[in-house]
C-alpha cells in the first residue's frame, strides 16, 4: 500500500449525489449491455437457486458439505442482488446519480458479503480436509451444531467490523468530482474522491482486507496443501480421483474469487487504471456467482443426479 496525500481544495462542498459512470463511454452498447446483464442476473438467480432448493430438499445431499454449498450459493443470490439491478436501471434509463446513503448501504453491503464470501470459502476447504484426512472422525468433528455456528459465524462476523469501516469512509469530507469510474460504490473509487489526508483511513482498509481476505486465503493454502499430501497417499487410483474430484470444483471458485480480490484490495495504489479495477470486479461479483452452480454441479455427480430425479420426484408429488 503506497500513500499519497491529497492537497485539500479550498471550496469543499457537501456532496449531495455521486455519480456511477457504468459503461457511459459506450453509448452504442447500452441495450445490449442491458440485456446482457439481465441474462447473466436470471442465470445466476436460477442456477444457485437450484443449488439452494436441492441441498435443502434432497435427502441424499443431507451432508455438511452441501450444507455449506446452500450457503454459498444462498450468498451469490444476495451478493449480486446488491450490484446488478441497480447497474441494470442505470443501463435501461440512463439515471446514473446515487446518494452518499445509498452508496454508503451498497457497499457495506457488498464488503460484509465479499467477507462472508471468503469466511464460508475457508471453512468449505476445512470441511473438504476433515473430510479427507480424517475420514473416522469426520462425523463427530462436522456435527449439525458445528457446521450452523460454522455458517452462522461465517455470516456475522464480520458485519461489525465493515459498518465501521464503512461509516468511517463517508465521514470524510468529499469534494472536486463526484464521478464514480464504476458500476457499483466500492472501496477503492471512493476513496479516490475523498480530500486532505486520507492515510489513516487506507491503513484501515488495507488492514481490513488483510484481514478477511489473507488469513482465510492462507487457511485454504494450508488446508489443501495438507488434502493433497493426504489424496498422494492413497493406495487406489480410484480414491484419489474421487477425492481431487471433490476439491476440484471449490479450487476453481477459490482462484475466482480469491485472485481477483486481493489484486483489487491488496495491490499497491500505483497500479492498475479504473477500467482494470472494473473488469477484475467483474469477476468476484459476477463471473464467480455464474459458474458456482456450474462447476459444482456438473463435476458433482451427486449433485448431477439429484438435479436428475429431482423435478420427476415433485411433479409426482404434486400429482397426489
Amino acid at each position: 500500500m503506497e500513500h499519497q496525500e491529497k492537497a485539500p481544495e479550498g471550496n469543499l462542498t457537501k456532496l449531495m449525489e455521486f455519480v456511477l459512470l457504468d459503461f457511459a463511454d459506450v453509448p452504442h452498447l447500452q441495450k445490449f449491455l442491458f440485456g446482457l446483464f439481465l441474462l447473466i442476473y436470471i442465470i445466476i438467480l436460477m442456477g444457485n437457486g437450484i443449488i439452494v432448493l436441492i441441498t435443502k430438499l434432497d435427502p441424499a445431499l443431507q451432508t455438511p458439505m452441501y450444507f455449506f454449498l446452500g450457503n454459498l450459493s444462498l450468498l451469490e443470490i444476495r451478493y449480486v442482488s446488491v450490484t446488478l439491478p441497480r447497474m441494470l436501471t442505470s443501463l435501461g434509463t440512463q439515471r446514473r446519480t446515487i446518494s452518499p446513503v445509498a452508496c454508503a448501504t451498497q457497499m457495506c453491503f457488498i464488503i460484509t458479503l465479499g467477507a462472508t464470501e471468503c469466511f464460508l470459502l475457508a471453512v468449505m476447504a476445512c470441511d473438504h480436509y476433515a473430510a479427507i484426512c480424517s475420514p473416522l472422525r469426520y462425523p463427530l468433528v462436522m456435527n449439525p451444531k458445528v457446521c450452523v455456528q460454522l455458517a452462522a459465524g461465517s455470516w456475522i462476523s464480520g458485519i461489525p467490523i465493515q459498518i465501521g469501516q464503512t461509516c468511517q469512509i463517508f465521514s470524510l469530507p468529499f469534494c472536486g468530482s463526484n464521478l464514480i469510474n464504476h458500476f457499483f460504490c466500492d472501496t477503492p473509487p471512493i476513496l479516490k474522491l475523498a480530500c486532505g489526508d486520507t492515510f489513516l483511513t487506507e491503513l484501515l482498509v488495507f488492514t481490513v482486507a488483510a484481514l478477511f481476505v489473507l488469513v482465510p486465503f492462507l487457511l485454504i493454502l494450508v488446508s489443501y496443501g495438507k488434502i493433497i499430501s493426504t489424496i498422494l497417499k492413497l493406495p487406489s487410483a480410484t480414491s484419489r480421483g474421487k477425492a481431487l474430484s471433490t476439491c476440484s470444483s471449490h479450487l476453481m471458485v477459490v482462484a475466482l474469487f480469491f485472485g481477483s480480490a486481493i489484486v483489487t484490495y491488496l495491490r499497491p495504489k500505483t497500479q492498475g487504471s479504473a477500467g482494470t479495477d472494473t473488469v477484475r470486479s467483474l469477476f468476484y461479483t459476477i463471473v464467480t456467482p455464474v459458474f458456482n452452480p456450474m462447476m459444482h454441479s456438473l463435476r458433482n455427480k451427486e449433485v448431477m443426479t439429484a438435479l436428475r430425479k429431482w423435478p420427476g420426484r415433485h411433479l409426482s408429488s404434486w400429482k397426489k
